[in-house]
């Protein structure tokens, strides 16, 4: 049933998020969300954590990560869901994406202190549960603490962009790598918030093209970060593409995320929702009447 009220992409503070897969788990079932993934980025450490907590509160749940993709020069995520947490290959493959972060980060606080921020990677360090994932949204933080910036939204306009002076790419998996990685470990690929990437129609055909090609099946359509003009446009692409359709906030913090858990508006009830593709994927607890 597309009704629903899944929540398949958030963070905890084992990627670039604020809270424990615990508080999460609580956040997610006191706001009424009745199947939760968790999606850190490029990380699966904190699932055996989110799936217990999930269960103990009676919250079914499927696995989940964020993995980030370079494609036409752009990064790109793509979600996975209910693979096999415990899978070598993927765990693999996301300690290789992740390896160049550090690196990354280095070059982005050298950036910074050109234009006068001196010391931003150890202030963004003070913000990663994870230093493996320190990330953009680490060093806004730090920037935000320390007043060069009102909020993280102004981080990311001033510094933190493509051409601006603290962005440094990155070139993260391939495609074709991600969608395998997910597959391969039993679950499903699903492109996340394609709204936000700013492709040209050619562009963006190309990235669900070469996708499904992979084996990707997924598309999220209803996200926190759409409009609701995205909604009915990534609806119509699930349907054109016949893919399922997936449903996330993106919640991060509850200080800096636009949408809570379990806030967001229920699928169109025409599309194919990923938790009927995944229900022999779902966690379930034993007393759980099933999703």
């Amino acid at each position: 049933m597309s009704v629903l009220n899944a929540d398949l992409h958030c963070h905890s503070n084992v990627s670039d998020g604020t809270l424990t897969p615990e508080a999460l788990a609580a956040r997610a079932q006191a706001n009424g969300v009745e199947l939760w993934a968790l999606t850190d980025h490029d990380e699966i450490g904190g699932q055996h954590r989110a799936r217990d907590a999930a269960l103990a509160l009676g919250l079914p749940y499927l696995s989940g990560t964020e993995i980030s993709v370079t494609f036409a020069g752009i990064t790109v995520h793509i979600v996975g869901l209910g693979f096999d947490i415990d899978d070598l290959a993927m765990r693999e493959g996301l300690r290789r994406t992740r390896g160049g972060r550090e690196e990354r980060a280095r070059e982005m606080a050298d950036s910074l202190a050109l234009v006068g921020i001196r010391g931003a990677f150890e202030g963004a360090l003070k913000y990663v549960g994870n230093p493996e994932l320190i990330s953009r949204t680490h060093f806004a933080r730090h920037l935000v603490a320390t007043g060069v910036c009102a909020d993280t939204s102004e981080v990311f306009r001033r510094f933190l962009t493509e051409g601006k002076p603290g962005y440094v790419p990155h070139r993260w998996a391939k495609l074709g790598d991600a969608v395998r990685w997910i597959v391969d470990a039993g679950g499903m690929a699903v492109i996340a918030h394609p709204g936000r990437y700013n492709f040209t129609s050619t562009e963006e055909y190309a990235l669900f093209t070469e996708f499904i090609a992979h084996g990707g099946r997924g598309v999220e359509v209803v996200t926190g970060s759409h409009t609701t003009a995205d909604f009915v446009k990534y609806a119509e692409m699930a349907l054109e593409f016949d893919l399922y359709a997936s449903r996330g906030s993106d919640f991060h913090s509850p200080s800096e995320s636009h949408t809570d858990l379990g806030a967001l508006p229920f699928l169109s009830g025409q599309l194919k929702p990923v938790w009927e593709g995944l229900a022999h994927r779902v966690h379930r607890p034993e007393a759980s009447a099933g999703v």
